[in-house]
C-alpha cells in the first residue's frame, strides 16, 4: 500500500494513474454544452449529479488510482452569480461535488468487492480540484496570468480559502492544486495550505506555455523550485504528493521538467506529477478546442523514466486514454530493472 513517501528507488516506486479531462468526459454524459458554459462542468454538480456520478465512474473503472472533485470551476462568488445561489447554498455546492466523488468510489468500491477483487484500503484517492483564480473569470485568463499583476498574495489566499476549507471539510484525500498560470499564485495558494490547513496532502501544478515557461511567462524551473523551497522550509515533504504541469502539450512536458531537475539540489528528490491534454489549443473565443491531438501514452514512458510519481490526463483525455496510461504503467512496473530503456538524457 502507498505510504506517502516518494523518495525511494524506482524499482520500488509506485506510479499512481489520475483521471483524464472530467468535463470533456462530462460532455459526453450529459445533452448541454459543457465547455464556453462561465461554471464550466461545475455547474452540474448541482442540476446533473447523476452524470457526475457517472464520469467519476468511467475513470474508476478504467483504471484510476486518482479522481478529483468537480471543483475546478467553482466558487461561491460564481455559483451566486451564474446559479443564483445563496453564499451558504454554494457552499453547500462545493460540499456536494466532494460527495459526489466519494460515492463514486464507493460505488466503484462496491464493484471490485463483487467482483472478489481487492484494491487496498486507502485507494482510489479522491482529491479536491483547486482550479486557479483566472477559472472564476470566465475570460481565459487561467491560460494567461494576466490578473497576476491586479491582484495580491492575501486577495488570492482569501478567495482560495473558502474553496480549500470546504473540500477538506467534506473529506478528501488531499488537494491538486492545478493550472496554475503564475508563480504569485503558486506561492500563494502553497503558503496558505502549509500554514492554514496543516494536515493537507496536496500538489501543484502549473499551466505553461511552451517548453521552459508559465502561461505568465516565468520559468517553470524557477517557480517550480521557489514552491520546494517553500515546502522545505515548513519541513513538509511528507505532505508533498507532487510539482509538476497540466493542462499542456505533451510535447512540452520533457523539456520543462528537465529544466526544473537540472537546477533542483542535487541531495532533494522532488515528487513529480503531470498530466497534460491531447496537445490542442482552447479557444475561448469561441469555446471550443482546436488543433490535431496527440496519443498522451506514447509519452508516458519518458516521463516515468525522469521520476514522475503521478501521471494521468486534462482536457480532452478520455477514459479510454487513461486506461491505455494504465496498461503503459503497469507494463513497466513488471519489466526487470535493467530491460528499462532510458530514453532521458
Amino acid at each position: 500500500m502507498f505510504n506517502g513517501n516518494w523518495n525511494q528507488s524506482r524499482e520500488r516506486r509506485r506510479v499512481l494513474v489520475k483521471c483524464g479531462g472530467f468535463s470533456s468526459q462530462l460532455a459526453r454524459n450529459v445533452t448541454e454544452k459543457v465547455d464556453g458554459d462561465p461554471l464550466w462542468g461545475s455547474r452540474f454538480d448541482d442540476s446533473h449529479p447523476t452524470a457526475v456520478v457517472k464520469t467519476h465512474l468511467d475513470f474508476l473503472r478504467q483504471g484510476a488510482d486518482i479522481i478529483l472533485s468537480n471543483t475546478y470551476q467553482s466558487s461561491v462568488e460564481g455559483f451566486m452569480r451564474h446559479l443564483g445561489k445563496t453564499r451558504e447554498e454554494s457552499i453547500e455546492l462545493i460540499e456536494r461535488s466532494v460527495r459526489l466523488a466519494r460515492q463514486a468510489k464507493s460505488l466503484y468500491l462496491e464493484e471490485v468487492a463483487a467482483a472478489n477483487g481487492n484494491i487496498g484500503a486507502s485507494m482510489p484517492w479522491v482529491l479536491a480540484s483547486i482550479g486557479p483564480y483566472g477559472a472564476h473569470l470566465h475570460d481565459g485568463s487561467e491560460y494567461t496570468g494576466s490578473y497576476a499583476s491586479r491582484v495580491s498574495t492575501k486577495e488570492l489566499q482569501d478567495w482560495h480559502t473558502t474553496r480549500i476549507a470546504t473540500c477538506l471539510q467534506a473529506g478528501v484525500d488531499g488537494l491538486a492544486v492545478e493550472t496554475l498560470p503564475c508563480q504569485l499564485e503558486a506561492l500563494a495558494v502553497t503558503e496558505l495550505i502549509l500554514e492554514r490547513f496543516p494536515t493537507a496532502r496536496f500538489w501543484v501544478s502549473f499551466q505553461c506555455k511552451d517548453e521552459s515557461s508559465l502561461a505568465h511567462g516565468e520559468s517553470f524551473a524557477d517557480a517550480a523550485l521557489a514552491v520546494w523551497d517553500l515546502i522545505v522550509l515548513h519541513n513538509a515533504q511528507s505532505r508533498l504528493l507532487g510539482i509538476g504541469v497540466n493542462c499542456v502539450n505533451p510535447s512540452h512536458v520533457t523539456p520543462l521538467l528537465k529544466s526544473l531537475l537540472a537546477i533542483k539540489p542535487k541531495e532533494d528528490s522532488i515528487p513529480l506529477v503531470v498530466y497534460s491534454n491531447r496537445g490542442e489549443v482552447y479557444d475561448s473565443e469561441r469555446g471550443e478546442w482546436t488543433g490535431n491531438g496527440v496519443n498522451v501514452v506514447s509519452f508516458v514512458p519518458e516521463w516515468i523514466d525522469l521520476g514522475v510519481c503521478i501521471i494521468g490526463g486534462c482536457c480532452r483525455v478520455y477514459p479510454d486514454d487513461v486506461l491505455e496510461i494504465r496498461k503503459c504503467v503497469d507494463g513497466i512496473a513488471k519489466e526487470p530493472q535493467s530491460s528499462i530503456k532510458t530514453s532521458i538524457e
